[in-house]
């Protein structure tokens, strides 16, 4: 067909195509209105909803600082709340008690000191005081040998309680509830061990503690009994035992000085062991002991008089009260530790013998200068 004569047909309508086009516009325009008019209305839906929420409670993960809360036994979730709030864990005591009740998890709390996290939403601390990891337990380790002196240094170190208040409970022997035969003097009675203190500390329970242990490890040993038949009191066991602990730490050399110091009791010696020494002069920072410290005057000091002290000069654990029930048989009258850093200790049944120990062991300080 000749162009000439040809229809409109495919030719462009460009009036349809321009309105068509100014409607999809209108459309487009008109949805950008409604798309920015909803992200606006979200957006502020959004600010008002965090500034509600965050009006009496944190969001997120807190400020990356620590902090441990005592909490006691027995508290309410208001009370734990003011703790809480007080510690800058929680924001609101209104919004931690009221997750605590809708949580129903109340019941399981422990009490103790808690190692939480500032600026933490209620839940997430609530969270966090049941999770039993953040529960910080306090511990005290009293080593065996360690004199009532320097368990009251070891306590006040790891409670942070004052000596003085530590000492004063000590002192208050009627609270202590010691075996009748330790005859009002806690020394030897208070069981070196390592003990979970309760929070918040207190040094009567913990002291009673030692005292309840003391008894327990006498009782499985039958001390009273046992002493009986060696024909000593249960008291001067103690006091026996007390140096056994003060003069060597290795429970298989112990049962030897125990037949040492009853050896020499049994033959009017006198028993000449520097740890009651120390003991009398208050001065533990030795191993030896000089000829004035020797001359002290002193019912606790050996050197100067017979028999055994009249108490304990230690607190013995459960290897040394034994050895004191249990002595080894053996005619010894003289030990010395040869070497301190492995506890080697020689014993001797004449004096030469003990004089070539003793040799031993001055070559040893002569070696290890400022040791002995």
């Amino acid at each position: 067909m000749s162009p000439a004569f040809s229809d409109n047909d495919n030719r462009l309508d460009w009036r349809k195509i321009g309105y068509h086009a100014r409607s999809a516009f209108a459309v487009l325009l008109s949805l950008s209105v409604l798309i920015g008019g909803g992200w606006f209305i979200y957006s502020k839906a959004n600010d008002a909803y965090i500034a509600w929420r965050t009006a009496d409670d944190y969001m997120g993960e807190g400020n990356g600082e620590s902090v441990e809360v005592l909490i006691p036994s027995g508290p309410s979730p208001t009370q734990v709340g003011d703790l809480l709030t007080e510690a800058g864990v929680v924001k609101s005591t209104k919004t931690f008690r009221k997750v605590a009740i809708e949580s129903g998890k109340w019941a399981q709390l422990k009490a103790g000191r808690y190692k939480l996290i500032k600026e933490i939403p209620a839940e997430t601390a609530l969270d966090m005081l049941m999770d039993s990891t953040n529960l910080q337990i306090l511990w005290v380790l009293f080593p065996e040998g360690t004199t009532n002196q320097e368990q009251v240094k070891i306590m006040a170190k790891d409670t942070s309680l004052p000596e003085a208040d530590i000492a004063a409970a000590l002192a208050d022997v009627e609270s202590l509830k010691l075996p009748a035969y330790a005859a009002g003097d806690p020394e030897g009675y208070l069981f070196p061990s390592r003990y979970q203190v309760a929070e918040p500390p207190s040094a009567t329970a913990v002291l009673q503690t030692q005292v309840r242990q003391f008894q327990k490890v006498a009782e499985s040993l039958g001390l009273e009994g046992r002493a009986a038949e060696l024909s000593i009191s249960p008291h001067n066991v103690v006091t026996v035992a007390s140096i056994i602990a003060a003069e060597v730490a290795k429970p298989e050399d112990q049962p030897m000085v125990a037949a040492v110091i009853y050896n020499r009791i049994n033959q009017g010696m006198k028993l000449e062991m520097d740890s009651t020494v120390h003991y009398a002069i208050g001065d533990f920072s030795t191993v030896t002991t000089t000829a004035e410290q020797r001359a002290t005057e002193s019912p606790y000091n050996t050197y100067l008089n017979t028999g055994l002290p009249p108490g304990a000069i230690s607190n013995p654990g459960e290897s040394a009260l034994k050895a004191a029930l249990y002595p080894a048989d053996t005619d010894a009258l003289f030990f010395v530790t040869v070497d301190l850093d492995t506890g080697e200790t020689k014993f001797a049944a004449t004096l030469e013998e003990h004089n070539a120990n003793v040799a031993q062991f001055q070559q040893w300080c002569q070696a290890n200068k400022g040791r002995c």
